[in-house]
């Protein structure tokens, strides 16, 4: 039986990206399936979505980008996907790439693939404060996970079946699934690798952790759920 793949695209105000992003996978990935997660959005975006003929899941309210992917998830598990592509409407993400991860995950029979823009060298210019928190993750993850990840933060994954079915049953969704979720799915025996990939900066040049408060934010959060995450193995080993 062929494998059904399908790519969760959480968006939030993206009338000026969604339509390209969602053509660009149609034309690479003909094969996939896409669910739209229109976040509340105050613009287009619903209706630019419903024009293309692409199913789009309307919250009622703003939930944020986690629980957004989230539910994207959860519609992937009940509609029996054996593949999720994590990728974002901005126009970051490339689907022409998407095979890369898909060719890692036959070679290796990992569970969860991260496309990484550090594992070789690229044009992708990392803004300052993600510079810094890219290589504080990956040290942490090296040094309780053994395991080296260069880009703990890309949001460009691919999940298989047993993935898709732990996200989709967690109670609390961390509110920024980056690093955090590689330690806990490392820590518990899933494989995660990586594959190098091109991204580009979003077109809108906005970002969720763009400014120097949400930056801040960001690494707080992220952190206090690592050691969370990580006191809580322990405390089961112990």
């Amino acid at each position: 039986m062929e494998k059904k793949y399908l790519f969760v695209i959480p968006a939030y105000n993206e009338e000026k990206n969604i339509e390209k992003v969602v053509k660009d996978i149609q034309k690479n990935m003909p094969k996939a399936d896409i669910v739209i997660i229109n976040d509340c959005s105050k613009d287009n975006t619903k209706e630019i979505v419903e024009n293309l003929g692409v199913p789009c899941l309307n919250v009622p309210f703003n939930m944020g980008y986690a629980m957004a992917m989230q539910t994207g998830i959860k519609y992937a598990c009940e509609n029996n996907y054996d593949y999720v592509i994590q990728f974002d409407g901005d126009g970051q993400h490339l689907a022409s790439e998407a095979e890369k991860l898909l060719q890692r995950m036959e070679e290796t029979n990992a569970n969860i693939v991260i496309g990484s823009r550090f594992l070789e060298k690229t044009d992708y210019k990392h803004p300052f404060f993600r510079k810094i928190g890219t290589k504080v993750f990956s040290l942490i993850i090296k040094i309780f996970c053994h395991k080296k990840i260069t880009d703990p933060t890309s949001g460009f994954q691919l999940l298989d079946r047993s993935v898709i079915e732990r996200y989709a049953k967690i109670g609390k969704y961390p509110e920024f699934p980056d690093a955090n979720l590689i330690i806990e799915m490392l820590l518990n025996g899933y494989e995660i690798e990586e594959v190098s990939v091109k991204m580009k900066l979003n077109d809108t040049g906005q970002s969720m952790h763009g400014g120097i408060i949400k930056p801040i934010k960001y690494m707080i959060n992220v952190l206090y759920t690592i050691c969370y995450i990580i006191i809580q193995y322990l405390g089961k080993k112990g």
